[in-house]
């Protein structure tokens, strides 16, 4: 019989055991091994049954196992002493606070150079990987999210995180005789999860209210996991007074149709914003000040932003604009326009149309911050872009392909000139790195870098990788085991799982999702070179697949089928396995295991992709298509870079010439190199290698040097300029308004009337010789104050257009005329022309307004 209802009960801890409660709903847990021994130690077999998560274990280890540890002082004293660690770890300075205190000092002594860190910064993501025991994450980018959170807990930085919460989570991954993968969405309680509701006095939930279409109100209440010191808010519309279509927005992670996910990004910009109001009202937590957007999903909540600044402080939509994008930081993950959420502007007018899930914000402004090319499609991205001062991609070459992407919205720029930077990602040492390589590397939780490389030989190194590929191998045959009784077969026939993969043998994993342009078959190309490489009698190589497809991309299941098929095949399935489902608990055992990662997307597809640096903190060497983070870390002895065929358009050819390039790295240079032992047994340089990667990727690769990046690049300048437009009554956001009015109106008369350039001296100049640059401008009536005019020199092509700029503002000399002298920057053949560009103290760039004149 079915249940009717289904519920959970939480333990009731006895009294003595109360710290437990408070480490088990603090998700420290996840990143602290001294907590997890603690947890491991109340029962070791339902710990390994209940997958390490600490709030499970107490709910179904015996009453009598609690009651015995109840009367337990060691098992007491330590329960406290960890508990007294969290509390210092959460309450005690850390290198933000300390940050902050150097900026004071340094005021205080008239010293301004150090610009001041915002009280509170909120974090919105459409998804959060913080933990297996909190399945609120697809991929990459939650991992990314809670990486991010972690890191920002080590350092103390005040974020308030804000997302969804899935009912349903992500899918769970099965696959069927033939290696087609099945979906699974398993329901999930609340109550069962590391999470605290939000509550009235009363008792009854905080619920955040969003008008909907029809005179409906979509209703969520608010729970809040805490991850060390960053409460992460997530909201959830399983609430009965809902409708039922309503109730059902939250059900799952990008799952349903637009109308279904324009609902939930709805909900999170907008609803996020809220809930972020009431829990700084609740809590007494600092209003942020600093709203980082990671990619478009919630990019709605900048409206929310602009309606409450015009309903409460009276300023028009302008200035409520001008105050908003002061203080917003956005994310671009996304390395093709296809990868954009874009929704018909129809759907979008239908809920924002009547103004009443924004009063008083119009529709009409609302769509145009989200326009494009076609104008049958609202943009988030575009949206996003446009709501925030400051934007960012997340590696050095994803900045480079974001500003060519993006340059649209900025018509007269050269490419370089597209003021989107770069923050290259990083991932949580603490959480990635096999405990025992933490101590090995000195690894901080703090700073997750590794202050100190411990001597330590060859052969201990060696024992070290060997122990971490054992692990996985155990797992690997488990997990083996375990899918085939999935998929229908009898344990009778599966007595070969006990052998399948070696300790002994060089391992190489390949695990992430499967959009197309990851190739998860490029390995597949030429299937008997791969078998011949599996098979090798001296120099045998494992492969360890994994990796979810979305639901709705069949071509993507077709793919891991394709996988799925090749490892069944008996006379390679001890050598090559697709592992599935396919998550953060199962990601740990590859990252520690594998002595090769790699990663063979289409270049310059892949934005980031952080699963190589997990494997680089554990000693792994990166086999990859020089592709985002790789392509700027790569220094030719921390692994090897795949050659790619730039200029081949034909993507089969491509794909041919890559999967061949693969081949013979693998089975050429890998290979031997790994098989390569001196007297002692020991691949001497292949631990060369190794070494060198974790000295230098280790530190390069943290969340915790990306997260400084991102507060001192981009949120200490958000707060800054937020700060300069809100003082005084917004006196700052009324005086841009008021200057991009003025500059609406001049705009299109203003030009450049004529230029010449001078050059002294030798008819044929050189190198470095000044020139001199004279021009006559309108400004239809802007002062000189208000608009830069600026000598642009470069390289010239064939089409006459400019390259390797180099700019110079020139010097007002009265009545329109303008002036500079300026080095020669280039030999060859150059030119040169005039611009005008606005210029205004609260401009965060030249470019950001998108406005420029050219001479000509």
């Amino acid at each position: 019989m079915r249940a009717l209802r289904r519920f959970t009960v939480r333990a009731s801890l006895p009294e003595p055991l109360s710290s437990l409660g408070t480490l088990a709903t603090n998700l420290r847990w996840t990143w602290h091994p001294p907590t997890q021994d603690l947890f491991a130690s109340v029962d070791p077999r339902v710990w390994s049954e209940v997958g390490g998560d600490p709030l499970r274990l107490l709910s179904v280890v015996s009453p009598d196992r609690l009651e015995h540890l109840a009367r337990d002082e060691q098992f007491l004293s330590h329960a406290q002493a960890l508990a007294d660690d969290l509390d210092r770890y959460t309450q005690g300075p850390r290198w933000f606070q300390r940050r902050q205190e150097e900026v004071q000092v340094r005021r205080e002594h008239g010293n301004y150079e150090l610009t001041p860190l915002p009280n509170a910064i909120a974090y919105f993501s459409m998804e959060f990987g913080v933990t297996e025991a909190l399945p609120n994450y697809s991929g990459g980018l939650g991992v990314l999210a809670g990486d991010h959170l972690k890191a920002a807990s080590d350092l103390g930085v005040p974020l308030i995180a804000v997302g969804l919460l899935y009912r349903s989570g992500y899918f769970r991954q099965s696959l069927s005789l033939d290696g087609w993968q099945i979906e699974h969405y398993p329901v999930l309680d609340p109550r069962a999860l590391p999470l605290e509701l939000l509550t009235e006095p009363s008792g009854a939930p905080i619920l955040v209210h969003v008008a909907m279409p029809g005179d409906r109100v979509l209703r969520a209440k608010i729970w809040k996991a805490q991850v060390g010191r960053i409460p992460l808010l997530l909201l959830d519309s399983d609430v009965e007074e809902n409708d039922e279509d309503l109730r059902g927005v939250t059900d799952r992670l990008y799952g349903g149709d637009q109308d279904h996910r324009i609902r939930q990004e709805i909900l999170a910009g907008i609803g996020g914003v809220r809930a972020v109001r009431t829990y700084c009202d609740l809590t007494g937590h600092a209003k942020p000040e600093v709203f980082h957007t990671n990619e478009g999903h919630a990019g709605f909540l900048g409206l929310e932003r602009i309606r409450e600044l015009t309903t409460t402080e009276g300023l028009d939509f302008d200035q409520a604009l001008a105050a908003v994008r002061a203080g917003t930081v956005f994310t671009t993950h996304t390395p093709v326009p296809a990868g954009i959420d874009r929704f018909p502007v129809d759907l979008v007018q239908h809920y924002f149309g009547s103004e009443t899930l924004l009063p008083g914000v119009s529709t009409q402004r609302v769509l145009a911050l989200g326009a494009e090319d076609n104008p049958g499609l609202f943009n988030m991205a575009h949206m996003g872009l446009r709501l925030a001062q400051r934007a960012n991609g997340v590696s050095k070459l994803h900045g480079e392909v974001s500003r060519d992407m993006f340059r649209g919205l900025w018509p007269g720029f050269d490419t370089t000139e597209v003021p989107i930077r770069s923050v290259t990602n990083g991932v949580h040492g603490p959480t990635w790195a096999a405990t025992e390589m933490s101590k090995l590397l000195g690894e901080t939780e703090e700073s997750g870098i590794g202050m100190r490389f411990e001597p330590v030989t060859d052969t201990r190194l060696w024992e070290l990788r060997t122990e971490l590929r054992g692990r996985l191998v155990d797992e690997v045959r488990r997990r083996v085991r375990a899918s085939w009784l999935q998929r229908g077969a009898s344990a009778l026939e599966l007595g070969w799982t006990d052998s399948v993969f070696d300790p002994d043998v060089l391992t190489v994993g390949f695990a992430r999702r499967v959009p197309t342009y990851k190739r998860l078959t490029l390995m597949l190309r030429d299937p008997e070179r791969l078998r011949a490489m599996l098979l090798h009698p001296e120099r045998p190589v494992q492969l360890v697949v994994a990796g979810k497809s979305h639901p709705a991309d069949d071509g993507g299941k077709a793919l891991i089928q394709q996988i799925v098929r090749y490892a069944d095949e008996a006379g390679v399935r001890h050598r090559i396995v697709f592992l599935p489902d396919y998550d953060m608990s199962m990601a740990r055992y590859l990252y520690w295991g594998c002595d090769v990662w790699l990663n063979n997307p289409m270049r310059p597809l892949e934005a980031c992709g952080t699963s190589g640096m997990k494997s680089a903190l554990n000693g792994g060497l990166n086999l990859s298509i020089r592709d985002g983070w790789w392509d700027e870390l790569y220094d030719g002895s921390n692994g090897w870079a795949i050659p790619t065929a730039d200029g081949v358009h034909d993507p089969t050819r491509r794909d041919d010439l890559e999967a061949t390039a693969l081949y013979e790295l693998l089975g050429n240079q890998v290979a031997p190199l790994f098989y390569d032992r001196g007297e002692d047994g020991t691949p001497t340089r292949w631990l060369a290698m190794v070494r060198h990667t974790l000295a230098s990727l280790g530190p390069a690769v943290q969340a915790s040097r990306m997260v400084r990046e991102y507060v001192e690049a981009l949120y200490a300048p958000a707060a800054a300029s937020a700060e300069s437009v809100v003082g005084e009554g917004f006196r700052g956001a009324k005086e841009l308004a008021d200057y991009r009015q003025r500059l609406r109106e001049a705009w299109p008369r203003v030009r450049v009337l004529d230029s010449e350039l001078h050059i002294d001296g030798h008819p044929t100049p050189v190198l470095g010789a000044p020139v001199t640059v004279r021009a006559r401008v309108e400004l239809a009536g802007l002062e000189p104050s208000e608009a830069d005019v600026q000598v642009v020199l470069g390289k010239v092509g064939d089409g006459d257009e400019l390259h390797d700029l180099v700019t110079a503002p020139m010097n007002y000399a009265g009545n329109g005329n303008y002036e500079v002298d300026v080095p020669l920057p280039h030999a060859g053949t150059l030119g040169y022309t005039v611009r005008i560009l606005p210029r205004h103290d609260l401009l965060a760039s030249p470019a950001e307004l998108g406005k420029v004149v050219l001479a000509g």
